[in-house]
Parts: structure tokens; sequence; C-alpha cells
């Protein structure tokens, strides 16, 4: 499934259902369903008015509870696209193009990298557990012998 990265807190907003577009200078053709990447830039200015209770675009008072951390440098949902516009009644469009992101939920955090428009995501794989090196014998005279002759 493509990805689409998106800052924070914008992305944490759409997967919990309180952001309905997402804004864009670029127009999208794509729809359905889509994995949210939460890039690793945070809007700071977003987040400031989101944590003094403030909607970032309207200024209105918000009433909903924040997470304690918002997770940067990963998936953190997935939302469908059901289109794109130039013009929207929704709170949240500012852009010259608004992406319409409707039936987001949240998932669990897997780090990823992120890219520009949308992309496949690669996920890390842990490393495995280096084996143990198997012990190599070593004759400590010839060693001694070498070292000695050297």
């Amino acid at each position: 499934m493509r990805a689409l990265s998106i800052q924070q807190p914008w992305s944490w907003l759409i997967v919990n259902g309180f952001k309905d577009i997402e804004n864009r200078d670029w127009r999208c053709h794509r729809r359905g369903r889509i994995l949210v990447h939460a890039g690793k830039k945070v809007d700071r200015d977003a987040m400031e008015d989101l944590l003094a209770g403030r909607h970032p675009v309207t200024g209105e008072l918000l009433r909903f509870d924040l997470p304690e951390v918002f997770e940067t440098g990963g998936i953190v949902g997935e939302a469908e696209i059901a289109g794109c516009v130039e013009h929207s009644d929704s709170p949240w469009f500012v852009g010259r193009f608004g992406i319409l992101m409707r039936n987001a939920w949240p998932l669990p955090f897997q780090p990823c990298k992120g890219a520009l428009g949308f992309f496949e995501p690669t996920f890390d794989v842990p490393a495995e557990t280096p084996t143990p090196s198997k012990p190599v014998a070593v004759d400590l005279f010839s060693a001694i012998d070498i070292a000695r002759s050297a």
C-alpha cells in the first residue's frame, strides 16, 4: 500500500478523525486506501496552537485530548482518499488543493523513511543477533616464535 508523508500534528489529526482534508500545492489523482506517514519534521506553529487548545487554521477553541507524544518518522495510520478539491467548506482547508480524507484510523507506530509524494514504505527489519564466532585454536609457541623473529 502506498503512503503519504504528512507533518505532525496534521497526521495525528487525520488518523484520529479530526481533520478531513490534507492541503497540497499539487492535484491528487489517487483514490482509495493509503498509509499515513508522520514525517520527521513538525509544524511547530500548528503544534503550538493545538497545545494551547486552538484550531491551527481558524483559531477557534478545540476540545479534545492530545497524546503525550506525537510520533514522527513512521507510519501512524491509514486513511481513504475520496477525492481532490480546489474549494471546500472544511475548516481545515487552506491549500491550493485539498485531498479529501475519510475512514481514517490510527495504527501501531512503524518506523520507516518518508519521501515526497506517494511512496512505497520500506520497513527496517531488526538486525539478526550475531552468531558467536567459533573459537580459533592458536599455537602459542608458534605465535611467540613469529613475534620474536619480527
